[in-house]
């Protein structure tokens, strides 16, 4: 099955710099003027908060829909341009293959249980496409697609995650991959597995699709190069995705570059590496206008709102996943990039405060189910979206395996995982029993 899971490596701080990297938001009051509130900045050498518009609603899932949120825009000068956001009037994909795990583990849970289990088979997730073998899925999946937008008479949007780049997972061991530099991984990833993908998706043109491309690759790029696999993987990551962006870039589908998340990139410093990054691929690719945007927290388990993680690491100014999002869109803007939408993965970040270290990645215990999919929740955020599909182990606990990672057998890890994209029962049963918003 489909094997995800992210990385986060444990060296993700940088040395900020004196001079800030983004331009903050904030509500004109009176006579300041920009100007006058960078020059106050500077002179405190601090950061500021961005100001986030949230809401609450009552809210139920009866299947597969994103429906809208309420975010406002008056009080922001950064905004999606909300034409293109492609999760807008549609319905999510239910992949049945993940809706059978689900409701495997209902039929051996309690009635009371396995009632909210049979809610989580309902949801959409999205499809990772992480081995050359998996490029059939993209066939078979719109095909499904097309079924279930037949049936409900609603375009349905289909998520996927493109995640096979040589040398994958630099930073770590937990999800490394099929192809490597060594061995023609570069020329392979290209003509074995996004040429075939490129050719699949235009044979649907009036489908819509969304993919998220290459979680952790560039972000390691962006903080991670002292590391030997790292530094001798760059050209090939940068490359690598510069090209995938170039041959998926099609009229119905939406592409979101990776972006990490709060606690890998949240510091300034970190914010501007990433995003001199994004411009060199992009510039390679052929365009800014390439990507609709960026995903952020896929596979993490940042909340969308909240403080907690300031007591782990105080000097982020980013302590959460929506406040990340604004500070990352500021830092954009200031580079010259043009106005983005942003994805978010909400699929294990119902709970805040539950690591004892930022950096922890993996099966985090205490994690559970975060805000359902939806459409626009959020100023800049085109949708909550269930990228890491819950119940699918990020690493194995069992140190003797060739894939196992430290961070999996850390205090923070659930014990007794499998491998990564294994489905980890006890875990899921977890995620349902903590979920916030419950279901």
């Amino acid at each position: 099955m489909v094997e995800s899971r992210t990385s986060l490596a444990e060296n993700h701080h940088s040395v900020q710099a004196s001079r800030p990297h983004a331009i903050f938001l904030y509500r004109r009051q009176g006579g300041t003027t920009l100007s006058s509130l960078m020059k106050r900045l500077l002179r405190a050498r601090s950061v500021l908060n961005c100001f986030v518009c949230t809401c609450l609603w009552a809210f139920c899932v009866p299947a597969c829909v994103f429906p809208p949120g309420r975010a406002t825009t008056s009080d922001l000068d950064l905004q999606a341009p909300p034409s293109r956001n492609p999760f807008l009037n549609a319905d999510g994909f239910i992949d049945p293959a993940y809706a059978a795990r689900v409701l495997a583990s209902a039929s051996r849970a309690a009635t009371a249980d396995a009632n909210r289990l049979r809610t989580v088979a309902r949801m959409p997730t999205a499809v990772w496409l992480d081995s050359i073998e998996k490029v059939s899925a993209v066939a078979s999946t719109l095909a499904l697609a097309r079924q279930q937008q037949a049936a409900s008479k609603t375009a349905v949007v289909v998520t996927f995650v493109v995640y096979d780049l040589p040398n994958r997972d630099c930073a770590a061991k937990a999800s490394a991959g099929e192809l490597t530099l060594e061995n023609a991984g570069e020329a392979r990833y290209r003509a074995e597995f996004i040429d075939p993908i490129a050719a699949e998706l235009g044979r649907h043109p009036d489908q819509r699709v969304v993919l998220v491309i290459e979680p952790d690759s560039l972000a390691n790029l962006a903080t991670n190069l002292n590391i030997t696999k790292c530094r001798n993987s760059a050209a090939a990551y940068r490359g690598g995705v510069a090209y995938a962006v170039s041959k998926l870039s099609l009229p119905n589908v939406s592409i979101y570059l990776d972006a990490a998340h709060a606690g890998w990139l949240g510091w300034p410093g970190n914010r501007a590496g990433i995003v001199k990054v994004f411009k060199q691929v992009l510039t390679e690719a052929g365009g800014y206008g390439k990507i609709r945007g960026y995903a952020t927290n896929v596979a993490n388990f940042n909340v969308t709102t909240g403080t907690a993680n300031l007591r782990l690491e105080p000097s982020n100014p980013c302590p959460d996943e929506l406040t990340y999002v604004s500070e990352l869109a500021a830092s954009l803007r200031w580079a010259g990039l043009p106005a983005a939408g942003f994805l978010i993965d909400t699929s294990r970040n119902g709970r805040d405060g539950i690591r004892t270290r930022w950096g922890s990645w993996c099966n985090v215990k205490g994690a559970g189910l975060g805000p359902r999919p939806r459409s626009a929740p959020a100023p800049l955020v085109d949708a909550y979206v269930w990228i890491k599909p819950p119940g699918e182990s990020d690493g194995t606990s069992d140190q003797r395996a060739a894939r196992f990672d430290s961070m999996c057998g850390s205090n923070d890890a659930a014990p007794g995982a499998p491998e990564a994209g294994k489905w980890f029962e006890p875990y899921f049963l977890d995620l349902v029993k903590n979920a916030d918003p419950p279901l």
